[in-house]
């Protein structure tokens, strides 16, 4: 069975699946890191190309079998297999997004993902239909399964190390080779049994697509798939939008000699009262997790970014949820270290590794292990460079 497959379209399904990887990873690697745009959307975007690429690279996949002649798709098991694939992928990345991704969260969203995807593999193959019966090798179909939920536990840590570059496509090509090779670990287990003499496949009225039908579907597919890759290779120039589009700030009055003398800290820093001296900077900050909530040190963290009415805090690995606002993260901060430099963004100074200049804004790079770029709106440039040593260069 698995011999006779052609070479080029086992080649096809592997570039899909790889393609619809890098797409679906490069979206959820900006929603962290970028400002004014919906985070489920962002999110509902991964999910969408990689459910689409895992399905269509299933459907080239089976395109690529030597089926017998008479084969036809039955149409509903076919939807009903998307479908699938598009919750269990959705469900996952939403699992693995919010609170703390811990291991027994990754694991449990790798489970399902992958029992959802060997679902979806079986489920599509049972929507053949024709002069034969399917039957499978249980070994081969127990690993099938285990194969998915490998795939899918690298897959979520790809989404989870938001990586860039070359690391991102080397994640995509293996999380497409290894979606591959679930399929066709699949496939080597099945086994076409013809029908007893004069025996028919019965559809019972079921509405059925022939072959070249399921072809010209799936090249669509496969164009959607390209596009939205290459779409995901144009630069982000969302902040530099966004910073472009923001108002200046007004100059802001200088305060009295009198109170700048008994009051260094920032005018968002909360008084205790009347006469009394301003709140001292907190050592650590809240963060919540599915088992309650942790505290980090301020000197481990990079960024705070605003998310609603909360705020996510960056430690140079990963952003968590942080139930301050953006406010209240500034004035509970130590404004010696940390800066706010745009509306939605506070990053603490000693972590920027790079500044450069974009559009009439700027943009920060934040040292870590998985480095991280931030926005700063054009008010707040002079004050940067200030900060950085910068004030005196010639501007770029």
């Amino acid at each position: 069975m698995f011999e006779g497959h052609d070479p080029y379209l086992v080649a096809l399904s592997v570039a899909i699946a790889s393609l619809g990887g890098y797409t679906g990873f490069a979206l959820a690697a900006r929603i962290r890191n970028t400002p004014g745009v919906s985070n489920r959307v962002m999110l509902a975007g991964a999910a969408a190309f990689l459910a689409v690429g895992i399905w269509t690279m299933h459907f080239v996949g089976m395109l690529a079998a030597p089926l017998p002649p008479d084969t036809v798709y039955l149409v509903l098991p076919t939807i009903i297999s998307f479908l699938i694939c598009a919750l269990v992928v959705g469900i996952s990345l939403f699992f693995v997004s919010i609170g703390e991704p811990s291991l027994k969260r990754v694991a449990s969203s790798a489970i399902l993902l992958g029992v959802g995807i060997a679902s979806m593999h079986y489920v599509g193959i049972h929507g053949l239909a024709g002069s034969f019966s399917i039957a499978h090798d249980p070994t081969m179909v127990w690993l099938s399964i285990v194969v998915a939920i490998v795939t899918a536990y690298g897959g979520l840590r790809a989404f989870l190390a938001q990586q860039e570059g070359i690391r991102l496509i080397v994640s995509s090509i293996a999380f497409g080779v290894a979606v591959s090779g679930m399929h066709y670990t699949a496939m080597l287990g099945m086994h076409f049994e013809p029908l007893t003499a004069g025996g028919h496949h019965h559809l019972g009225g079921s509405l059925a697509a022939s072959q070249q039908i399921l072809s010209i579907v799936v090249a669509v597919l496969c164009f959607v798939i390209a596009a939205g890759f290459l779409l995901s290779l144009v630069p982000d120039r969302r902040q530099a939008a966004i910073v472009l589009a923001e108002p200046i700030s007004p100059p802001v009055a200088p305060e009295p000699a009198a109170q700048v003398a008994v009051s260094p800290w920032p005018k968002s820093a909360p008084l205790g009262g009347l006469g009394q001296p301003p709140r001292a900077p907190v050592p650590r900050l809240p963060v919540e997790s599915a088992d309650g909530t942790h505290f980090i040190e301020t000197a481990n963290v990079r960024s705070v970014r605003a998310d609603a009415h909360y705020t996510r805090v960056h430690d140079g690995t990963r952003e968590r949820m942080c139930p301050w606002s953006i406010s209240e993260a500034e004035a509970q901060l130590d404004p010696s270290l940390f800066l706010r430099v745009h509306r939605s963004h506070i990053v603490a100074i000693p972590h920027v590794a790079l500044v450069r200049k974009e559009g009439d804004g700027a943009v920060l790079e934040l040292d870590g292990p998985s480095p991280h770029r931030v926005p700063v709106s054009r008010a707040k440039i002079a004050e940067v460079k200030a900060r950085l040593g910068l004030a005196n260069r010639r501007q770029a």
